[in-house]
């Protein structure tokens, strides 16, 4: 098996991309939007966490989540999301030879992608990136007008003004 390198830091602050292994016209995320909320919330009150900031797409996902003082597991957290959503699904994806062998599902990609959050510039970066996603993606001409992020609770907080995202957003935030 491969060993990945991964920072563990107890406590920590992480910035995660999470994708459906078939991306492309795949709307499941938002489809079924309120299991991935029960999937989080289930892991969530055994395996405690922060969501501090979130945009669920029609077919990946970016978080910024924070763990409890001495924790760093963040993959078993992931797994257990990914393996709840998947089981409160009912079945019909494509699933590769090899995921067959394993009796595994073919809706998540396997890994994950994360970012060690070092500083409130990175933080800020981080979730302001996370809330224009929707925007890039063309899933939303306004970042107001995506209902699955955080962006809203952000606005609530005095945090973002509801018109946050103008024009030439992208060059600041940057690319995926």
């Amino acid at each position: 098996m491969t060993e990945y390198r991964r920072a563990h830091v107890p406590g920590a602050t992480w910035f995660f991309t999470v994708n459906l292994a078939e991306r492309k016209g795949n709307r499941l995320l938002v489809e079924k939007i309120d299991v991935l909320r029960m999937a989080f919330e289930t892991v969530r009150a055994r395996h405690p966490f922060r969501m501090d900031a979130v945009a669920i797409l029609p077919e990946h996902l970016h978080c910024i989540l924070t763990l409890p003082p001495s924790d760093m597991d963040f993959s078993t957290r992931w797994g257990l999301i990914k393996g709840h959503f998947s089981r409160a699904i009912e079945k019909g994806e494509r699933i590769s030879s090899s995921r067959e062998k394993r009796g595994e599902r073919g809706i998540w990609q396997r890994r994950f992608w994360e970012h060690l959050i070092r500083d409130q510039d990175d933080f800020n970066l981080h979730v302001d990136y996370i809330h224009w996603n929707p925007v890039k993606h063309g899933w939303a001409r306004r970042v107001a007008d995506w209902p699955h992020s955080s962006f809203h609770e952000y606005v609530r907080q005095g945090v973002y003004p509801v018109d946050w995202g103008g024009e030439g957003l992208s060059d600041v935030v940057g690319g995926e």
